[in-house]
């Protein structure tokens, strides 16, 4: 799982996951939205098939790229785990402000 979050930890790759959420696309297409090389795009993609958080397809000489949303399958459990506490925490803190603001307006 550290994997996962090392590669979603840079910001372009998480970008281009994004991009890809929705539709497939070429390397070339990816490289235009960037403002670095396509060697960089091509590493960086590289990295996200590796972490299985895209796909690849090739037609000719053309790669896609298509976003794999089981390849977050692994984060999004991670995150559920945390999130009856994360929701008892949030409740408790507006009950706690609710509790303060009862208190000023006597």
């Amino acid at each position: 799982m550290a994997d996962v979050f090392q590669v979603l930890a840079e910001p372009r790759r998480r970008d281009m996951l994004a991009l890809l959420t929705d539709d497939e696309r070429t390397a070339g297409d990816i490289a235009r939205r960037f403002d670095v090389t396509r060697q960089a795009v091509s590493q960086h993609l590289r990295i996200l098939l590796e972490a299985g958080l895209i796909r690849e397809r090739r037609e000719g000489t053309r790669r896609w790229y298509r976003a794999r949303p089981e390849g977050l399958a692994e984060v999004r459990a991670y995150v559920e785990t945390m999130w009856p506490t994360a929701l008892a925490d949030l409740k408790a803190a507006v009950e706690h402000e609710h509790e303060s603001g009862d208190d000023r307006r006597n």
